[in-house]
Order: C-alpha cells, then structure tokens, then sequence
C-alpha cells in the first residue's frame, strides 16, 4: 500500500497566514500542492512607503511569493482570488421607454464609444510636417501688424524672420514659403524686380539656408507683388494680360529663386505653359533638383482680400477672371491637372481649401502626384473673428478644418495657422482630436 507523507509549510506575509500541504507518492515523480489562501485577506496586503506608486496613484498589492504553478493549483482548486465586482448596469432616467433591442448586428457606434476606440480607428492624421507656413516679409526692421489678419506680421527679413522661423522649427513645422511685399519703387508694369538676384526673396532664402540648411523653402512664382498693375502678369494696353510674355519673366524669377537655395518653386499665377517653360529653364541652368509645385486649381475667389492687404497687391483695376478659374467649375480641373502633370510638376496645389474640397479630392483620385491645400487668408481671417467673438472655439475649428483637408486628400496644407496648430499637435495645449 503506497505511503504518503504530509508537508506541512506555514508561511506568513504581513498579518496574513496560510499554509501549503503537499502529498507525495513513491508512485508519483511529482508533488500536487494543495494551497489554501485567504484571498479577500490577501487582497487588502499593501505594498511599504518604499514601494512605487502605480498610474493611479494608489500603492501596488504586494506579491505573495507562489510560483506560476502554485498560483494555478489554487485556481484549479476553486480559491479564486477576488477581483472587483462586476459593475451594475447603469440606470436610465426616469421615463425612458422600455423597448426591445432593434434587430441589428451592425452597431457603428460601437467603434465609437471612448476616446482610445476612437482613437484605434481614426482614418486619418495630422502632423506638423504636413504644414507649410507662409510668412510675409519687408524690408523693414520691425514686425508690422496685418490688420485683416489677427496675429500675422509682415515680418523684417533679417530678424523677425528668423525669429519666427525658429519658433515653428521648434515644434516640428520646417517647411515655409516666402510672400514679398516689395517698396512700390521698385514695381513696375513688367515685373523686372522678380528675377533681381540681390532682390528680398533671394537675400532672405539666402539668409534662412546659411542659418536652417535644412528648412525646406518654398517661394511664389507670380507677378503681383512686383507689378505695378497688382496683376500676375503683364498687362497690354487694352487690359488683356499677356500669357507668354509672362511665361518667359517668370522664368527668369524661378531661376533666380533656385539660384538662391529654393527647394520648390511654386508658380501661382495660372498662365498657360508655364510649369513646362519653368521646368526646362531650371533644367537648363542645372537645377534639375528644384521641384515645382504648380498651383494647379487656382480660383478666382473673394477669400484672398486679406492676403492681398498684407502684400498691397490689389489689381489697380479689373480682377483676375481670365487666368484664374471660374468657382462654379469642377471638370476644368481636370483639364489644369491633366497640363501639369504633362509639363513636369512634382506637387500639385488647390487654392482655396476648404471650400473646394470636392477639387482636392479630384486631384487626389485623378493623379498620383502629392496634393497640396492652400487655406487661404479668408479662411484664417473668418476662423479668427469667430472666436474673438466666442461664436465658435477658435482652437477646435482650426484643427477641424486642417483635419477636413487631410481627409479630403491633401499631403500638405499651407496654413496661417501652421505655428498654432503644431502648438496644439505637440500637446502645449493637450489638444486631443479622437478624444474630443
């Protein structure tokens, strides 16, 4: 008859006692322990002062020092350790009508229902690095206001530039582009201060690639802020702005800009050729690694009225009609895409964003090129005035209108906004998109 030894093993932790008894059996090669625990008692065991906080705050239970393979004999034998309750249902207020479940096994919100689901199944993401920041600048030493726009400046190139700058390089934004406001001197009807090569865009991008070798400069390719009719391009006797005559300054303007240290050149005037005639010049002159983002859907809208105060490029008579494009048009994109695609451009750019989203979205299922947004002055300018206004949470809607552009198809945004809204991405605020 087969013997069986009894070990009995007392063990105190704290002011909890238990005891292991193990059976052995000369038939057996090894010991089944038999553990009886005191497990509510055990789940009140505190860890010391000494012992480290845990993400709640509270101290952490203290181990009991069983094996993996005493911990599960315990289990085997019915002593569970206690866990917290399940919790009740939570109740419904008063009157709430008492219905059957609807037949449905498609809950949509269920994906829905806290800030981590959300935040698992969000489509789509925003970065600094998906900003472009436009920045206006002067001859001038100081900063000066741009009154239709709350919180811009036209910036001195040498210092308020570089200020600013290294404030959006701080939280990750380190791409701009450069807009001009050029003395009224030095304006005239053809534009010849464009392709200056000691002119302001090609000193400051001079300035800012010796300090930032790295910052990715963007710069405009128009007319407008040189000519002395305000419009993008020349202009004959009888009003008629003349297409290929334009083509040929700026593409001087686009060679001095590379010969300066440009990373993408960016013609926003909507001549016809243009990316094509820009894109052989800069060949020509062996800046075959200077990219060209064309503004492909440019259209003649009334949001530009703030931008064209900070640069005072207002057209000293007529509008823009006959290069930009009609805003009631959407296949005409297509056929502006289809062009520049052709003629070389690397990026292609819609202006403005979002309330032509319906165009990003186009370009971005027609063309694998990267899409750029441009969100226009209006645009900033009217987010702005709401929320000094309380009429809307500035902060929110900025970063919804930026989130609406990146869903629509946008790889970059130019955005006013660009410093503000990496701020936000950058937790300075704790903004919080899926969570919100």
């Amino acid at each position: 008859m087969a013997s069986t030894a009894m070990l009995n093993s007392p063990c105190n932790i704290g002011a909890v006692k238990f005891e292991i008894k193990l059976k052995r059996s000369p038939n057996l090669l090894c010991a089944r322990p038999s553990v009886k625990l005191n497990w509510r008692r055990m789940s009140t065991i505190r860890a010391s002062k000494e012992g480290h906080d845990n993400e709640s705050g509270s101290t952490p239970l203290k181990k009991m020092g069983l094996t993996d393979e005493e911990c599960e004999a315990a289990v085997v034998a019915g002593n569970v350790p206690e866990a917290p309750p399940v919790p009740p249902k939570p109740a419904a207020p008063d009157g709430t009508p008492i219905v059957s479940s609807l037949p449905i096994n498609r809950r949509p919100r269920r994906n829905r229902r806290s800030s981590a689901v959300r935040a698992a199944f969000q489509e789509t993401n925003i970065s600094p690095v998906n900003l472009v920041y436009p920045l206006f600048i002067h001859e001038g030493e100081d900063d000066t206001p741009i009154g239709a726009m709350p919180g811009c400046y036209r910036l001195g190139w040498r210092h308020g530039l570089v200020q600013e700058v290294a404030k959006a390089r701080d939280v990750g934004v380190n791409s701009i582009v450069l807009f001009p406001k050029v003395p009224d001197a030095l304006k005239t009807s053809t534009g010849d201060e464009a392709y200056n090569d000691n002119g302001l865009v090609p000193r400051t991008i001079r300035l800012l690639k010796e300090k930032y070798p790295d910052l990715v400069i963007y710069t405009d390719v128009a007319l407008d802020p040189y000519s002395s009719d305000g419009h993008d391009g020349i202009v004959r006797e009888d009003g008629v702005i003349m297409n290929d005559e334009t083509v040929h300054q700026l593409c001087k303007q686009a060679v001095s800009q590379a010969r300066a240290g440009a990373d993408v050149v960016s013609p926003s005037d909507m001549m016809d050729g243009r990316v094509g005639a820009i894109r052989a010049a800069l060949d020509a002159e062996g800046f075959q690694h200077v990219s060209i983002m064309s503004y492909t859907a440019k259209y003649a809208s009334s949001f530009y009225g703030p931008f064209r105060e900070a640069l005072d490029s207002n057209p000293r008579f007529g509008d823009k009609k006959t290069y930009q494009m009609n805003p009631a048009n959407y296949r005409e994109a297509l056929v502006e895409l289809q062009a520049d695609e052709s003629e070389g451009a690397d990026i292609l750019l819609v202006k403005p964003g979002l309330p032509y989203l319906d165009i990003i979205r186009l370009l971005r299922d027609k063309s694998p090129l990267p899409i750029a947004a441009y969100q226009v002055s209006g645009e900033y300018s009217m987010i702005k005035a709401g929320g000094v206004l309380k009429m809307i949470d500035e902060e929110r809607v900025m970063m919804e209108s930026l989130m609406c552009l990146r869903r629509a198809g946008a790889d970059i945004i130019l955005t006013y906004f660009a410093l503000q809204a990496a701020r936000c991405l950058c937790g300075e605020k704790g903004y919080k998109l899926a969570g919100s």
